[in-house]
């Protein structure tokens, strides 16, 4: 398996920079590479969407997309250059490099321009690198590249009718930065092949390179040797854990005492220690003494695409979907529910702001898991539908969050490993979790609702009638949880400081 000639495309050199060792397995294991599940696929179809826009913006240019065979793609790559026209998916290749660009556009005194396209709204580090692999691998194969270029989403872009390609995109000249990363690729290069000519993988440690610029495939692999209550779990950044781990310290219980830590993370080693929760009566008692009943546990769903769906929507702009309500006149007595979730037969927005005036009612608290959140969506919703700004404004000053207590630390037990989510908040407190729920977290929500709507294909198919109706009922499942789970946290919060009914 290792004689045969290893290649360093563009993905296996991004992968290289982030960890060698993701990138041994990319060459020489990649079955073992966990494969990306619903909601990473759907962000790859957004990124190709986006792609095919970026791709309008030069009528005339010819597309080698379709081609799969690399032998060919760099014949038909080098057939077309003396036509000089754009070629979406050119590609380049010369001893140990192959790469393709997005775009490569006729320039100058012969040259070639390169542009990137990314289905972000910002200029990243990582996609800098990305132009600078391209272009030297061009410039390796004697394709010579003048300029290199990032065309991202303009985020203030606002859909009218079709979607006007010329203006959803910003393009930023990264010439400039990719050329100064030029002289160090050959060092590079010669590093990750001499890594890559090794029949293990190396061993590299845990650290950042996990989690950015991207969570890792690999980590489940990596990460099986670490105990349950690890130092990464440590609140803020993770300086102090890449420290402890190089000094062979894993576990939040090994922390020696004289070891140096912030206030939030001294409070989570004495947890570890005791086995027992940190519980901040004070705190606690006059964040239960703000709430006034009926108690309304209110939690929105919302999705973003690359590509707005809606007149009068940006790229990525937040479209609630889904709400569930429960209101509970007494804590400790029978809620009632209300909830609701679009059709997907069109803009969902002004239906839900109608059916949520008449469920969050008043007087009373309406308790939400991160205002930040809640608050800004009710926000956008009166900038776009000005008829409730006033019904909005009175309801934001009812709105309470649960959040507060535990991202201050007033409550923490060590079941959280180190989040105030209220999916890792949940179990610590109550005991209740969303294990084995079909949907269970926000991003799937988003996703499933989108495909169940035709907005989301996978392999060009529709979900059947019954799937759709699964979807449906596993949303309503998982939106119930979030409020319904609210419930049970702010008991568990009441009986942690002896206030329970």
């Amino acid at each position: 398996m290792y004689n045969k000639k290893i290649i360093i495309s563009k993905s296996k050199y991004m992968a290289g920079l982030q960890c060698p060792r993701y990138m041994w397995y990319q060459v020489h294991a990649r079955e073992k590479i966990p494969g990306p599940d619903f909601s990473t696929r759907f962000m790859f179809h957004q990124g190709h969407l986006v792609g095919e826009y970026a791709k309008k913006l030069f009528p005339e240019g010819i597309d080698l997309g379709k081609m799969k065979d690399i032998g060919k793609q760099l014949a038909k790559t080098a057939e077309l250059l003396p036509q000089r026209r754009p070629i979406f998916e050119a590609s380049a290749g010369t001893g140990d490099l192959y790469s393709r660009a997005d775009i490569l556009k006729p320039a100058p005194g012969g040259a070639w321009d390169i542009i990137e396209v990314k289905s972000a709204t910002t200029v990243k580090e990582e996609y800098i690198n990305d132009a600078a692999f391209q272009k030297y691998t061009f410039l390796a194969a004697g394709i010579k590249i003048e300029n290199c270029y990032l065309a991202v989403i303009d985020s203030s872009y606002v859909k009218n009718k079709d979607i006007d390609h010329e203006k959803l995109f910003y393009i930023h000249d990264v010439s400039e930065q990719a050329d100064e990363l030029l002289p160090g690729m050959p060092g590079k290069i010669a590093g990750m092949l001499e890594m890559l000519e090794n029949p293990e993988p190396p061993e590299t440690g845990i650290g950042r390179q996990c989690h950015s610029p991207y969570t890792c495939p690999l980590k489940s692999i990596c990460w099986e040797h670490m105990p349950d209550n690890h130092v990464f779990n440590l609140y803020g950044n993770k300086d102090r854990a890449v420290e402890l781990c190089a000094r062979g310290i894993l576990s939040i219980d090994d922390i020696p005492d004289d070891y140096d830590l912030t206030l939030k993370q001294e409070i989570q080693r004495e947890c570890a220690s005791s086995r027992k929760p940190y519980i901040d009566k004070g705190h606690i008692v006059r964040f239960l003494e703000k709430l006034k009943e009926p108690l309304y546990f209110f939690d929105f769903e919302t999705y973003s695409t690359a590509i707005p769906i809606y007149e009068g929507t940006s790229p990525f702009q937040r479209i609630p979907f889904q709400y569930s309500i429960h209101v509970a006149d007494d804590l400790y007595g029978e809620s009632r529910h209300h909830d609701f979730l679009a059709s997907g037969s069109g803009d969902p927005r002004k239906e839900l702001l109608e059916n949520l005036k008449k469920h969050l009612g008043g007087p009373g608290s309406i308790i939400v898991y991160y205002d930040y959140f809640e608050k800004g969506i009710l926000r956008e919703l009166a900038g776009e539908y000005p008829e409730y700004a006033e019904w909005v404004e009175s309801v934001i000053p009812r709105i309470v969050d649960l959040y507060r207590p535990f991202r201050d630390f007033y409550y923490y037990n060590s079941i959280q490993k180190g989040s105030a989510s209220v999916k890792n908040v949940l179990p610590a407190i109550t005991g209740y979790s969303y294990r084995d729920m079909d949907i269970a977290d926000g991003l799937s929500a988003s996703v499933y609702f989108l495909y169940a709507c035709g907005h989301y294909r996978i392999k060009e198919s529709c979900p059947s009638p019954r799937e759709v109706e699964k979807i449906r009922k596993d949303l309503i499942t998982y939106c119930r949880m979030d409020t319904g789970g609210m419930i049970h946290i702010l008991r568990g919060l009441k009986e942690a400081v002896g206030h329970a009914h």
